[in-house]
């Protein structure tokens, strides 16, 4: 039995979850998701124990991957529409900055041209500083989604440090070049 699968994901007083065959929608104060459950899979929600319970016909290996997996996105759903998620993103590097103008994100990152990312559908991006951007919504994985291709753009580099990282994520430095001829 998957450990994680077999735990029920509780679910808080606000929040309303329904269960119309492999369609699992749930609303909260933040906004409401929706996840198309993979056939192999039954979900049900117990309303007087306030909690969803997730099941798997057999013991075959895709139904254990797919049994945990299910769990695990129903629970994201559920925490994100009480409270949003937030992945927070530093620029490092002289010059280096962003902007938000309506609907997009402005980079400029050390390249000959801005850079502009649209903002998804659903996510809210905020520049407090111009070298910080923080991005919150109610889907995990659309928020880290949106979070790596800033990274993208320019990531951290080895040498001197510069690009785009996470808040918090340390950066493994590399020694320069040595002086020649000693």
């Amino acid at each position: 039995m998957s450990r994680i699968g077999k735990k029920p994901v509780p679910v808080a007083a606000g929040i309303d979850v329904t269960v119309a065959d492999q369609l699992v929608k749930v609303k909260g104060p933040k906004g409401e998701l929706s996840l198309n459950v993979h056939p192999a899979m039954s979900v049900e929600f117990d309303s007087a124990a306030r909690e969803i319970k997730v099941a798997r016909p057999d013991d075959q290996r895709q139904n254990r991957a797919l049994h945990g997996l299910t769990r695990a996105l129903l629970a994201n759903m559920v925490e994100g529409v009480a409270k949003p998620f937030e992945k927070k993103l530093e620029i490092q590097g002289v010059g280096y900055q962003a902007t938000l103008a309506g609907k997009n994100l402005s980079l400029q990152v050390g390249f000959a041209n801005t850079i502009k990312l649209p903002v998804p559908a659903g996510i809210t991006c905020t520049v407090p500083q111009p070298t910080q951007i923080i991005v919150t919504g109610i889907d995990k994985g659309v928020v880290g989604q949106f979070a790596a291709n800033i990274r993208r753009v320019r990531p951290p580099e080895p040498y001197k440090g510069k690009g785009i990282r996470y808040a918090g994520e340390q950066v493994r430095r590399k020694a320069g070049k040595a002086l020649a001829g000693k």
